[in-house]
């Protein structure tokens, strides 16, 4: 392999790394579930809004602040000893995000993806004490399937970016094969079951 291709390749997964980022596709998925769960389109877009808030936009957020001060390396958080925290964040947002959800009367839908990320992220958690679990992997694979069980078959072509997702961490080699397997299989699994079961 050439020097040109290796910096292609290399390139090309930092673009998939970022472009697909669970904090992207969390938002993605939460205004596409909106949208197919509102009774209209505002109504779609605003529980688009407040989901991605809490889901995503918050614990983001924190993430950023940690990398600022020093407390975490990058945004992707590669160091896996350092994941403990910004979970914990993450978790408490979800939460809090299904609870504000629940007052106002959102679809069903919504409470059921909201639910199904605070399942996910809790096995993530539990799996991450001990061992360094593809978190865009499992956001990707969640996000794919969920699409599938609201929107139709059709939508198993997003399979085709949770692949492209899987081979850019790897090619990056910020995770293992084995590791980016496990959180796909984590985010159809867990992520699936619990979304289907709710909805």
């Amino acid at each position: 392999m050439t020097a040109e291709t290796r910096s292609f390749r290399r390139l090309a997964a930092r673009a998939a790394t970022e472009v697909f980022a669970p904090a992207v596709v969390v938002v993605a998925i939460c205004f596409l579930l909106g949208l197919h769960a509102g009774a209209t389109i505002g109504a779609g877009l605003l529980w688009g809004l407040l989901t991605a808030m809490f889901a995503s936009v918050l614990p983001f957020g924190a993430i950023l602040i940690g990398v600022r001060r020093g407390r975490l390396t990058d945004h992707h958080i590669g160091v896996r000893e350092q994941r403990r925290i910004p979970l914990l964040i993450g978790l408490g947002s979800v939460l809090v995000g299904l609870a504000v959800l629940a007052l106002v009367g959102a679809p069903r839908e919504m409470l059921a993806l909201v639910a199904s990320m605070f399942a996910s992220l809790l096995v993530t958690m539990a799996i991450t004490h001990w061992w360094k679990v593809s978190a865009h992997a499992a956001v990707a694979s969640g996000a794919a399937t969920i699409a599938v069980l609201s929107l139709g078959l059709g939508w198993l072509a997003s399979f085709v970016a949770v692949a492209i997702v899987c081979w850019s961490r790897v090619e990056l080699r910020d995770h293992t094969v084995k590791q980016v397997l496990v959180g796909t299989l984590l985010g159809v699994v867990v992520g699936g079951s619990v979304f289907a079961a709710l909805r």
